[in-house]
């Protein structure tokens, strides 16, 4: 008989207000199957990063089928796994982790979640020139969907220029040479003059980090903007991007659809995607997130 109950989590660094649990939860009752979502936050246990690893194999001990994987954790769970998916390999960051016969075996649907919400939301945009804030595991798998849907050349954007310039070697190697470059933040001006679209993948604008992760003025109306941060729904990137008339992506997609890519993981059941996506924007409105 087909297994009916899962247990899975999320190791992260302030995620209590994570819609993860309702959202495999909801996903799972509808199929008539039981999984139990728990949140694994490392700030109230006290534990920095990098013990990621000791989560992973008391979450494998414990009989865990699988755990998603956030900040500060997808890049630092890489070498506590037993084999990587194809797609995790070549991101150097893990998202997803499925435990199959005692062993852990990462995975990213952060890259084909963020594909699915960009080709839903923004299919006419165009992918010549695109600007990405941010070179962590958010930002490397975004990149990733970006050119794998066509985008003709990507420029990274990090704080961190080590971090940014080998995210762009990772992109080149993958894609092709030219296909990606890295930039310091004083150059956004110059570069978002030229561009055709930014992708903001830092965590500013999230509830516990509010503001803009640029400065206003940089933004123009020629210009489209997605954001990866989900809660709020409407971030003020993208309420100031909407003010001057640009076209907008929430991270509600990118959210919506890595959760049901990591649900097909956990339980070998296919997901209803866009009802996913439906549970998402009630979740997220209904907890108080400001329009």
């Amino acid at each position: 008989m087909p297994k009916q109950s899962y247990l899975a989590g999320l190791i992260g660094s302030g995620i209590g207000p994570s819609l993860s649990p309702a959202l495999h939860e909801r996903e799972a009752d509808r199929q008539g199957l039981r999984l139990v979502y728990r949140l694994i936050d490392l700030d109230p246990l006290g534990m920095p990063p990098e013990a990621v690893g000791d989560l992973v194999r008391a979450a494998r001990d414990l009989g865990f089928d699988g755990l998603n994987i956030t900040h500060p954790c997808k890049q630092l769970v890489l070498e506590h796994l037993d084999a990587l998916a194809p797609q995790a390999e070549a991101l150097g960051a893990v998202n997803t982790v499925v435990f199959e016969d005692g062993r852990a075996v990462g995975h990213n649907t952060d890259v084909t979640g963020f594909a699915a919400s960009f080709a839903r939301g923004l299919p006419d945009a165009p992918l010549e020139r695109v600007v990405q804030l941010g070179a962590g595991g958010a930002g490397a798998a975004v990149a990733h969907a970006l050119l794998t849907l066509g985008a003709g050349h990507v420029t990274v954007v990090d704080a961190l220029p080590d971090r940014a310039a080998a995210l762009a070697g990772a992109l080149n190697r993958a894609f092709g040479e030219g296909r990606a470059a890295a930039a310091p933040p004083d150059r956004q001006a110059r570069l978002l003059a030229q561009a055709d679209g930014i992708v903001h993948a830092t965590p500013t604008g999230m509830a516990a980090h509010p503001g803009l992760p640029l400065p206003a003025g940089l933004l123009h109306p020629g210009l489209w903007v997605a954001e990866v941060v989900y809660r709020p729904l409407e971030t003020e990137l993208l309420r100031t991007a909407r003010a001057l008339g640009c076209a907008t992506l929430d991270g509600g997609g990118m959210a919506a659809f890595q959760a049901a890519d990591a649900f097909r993981l956990f339980t070998g059941r296919e997901p209803d995607a866009p009802r996913m996506l439906e549970d998402l924007t009630e979740l997220a409105g209904a907890v108080g997130a400001p329009h």
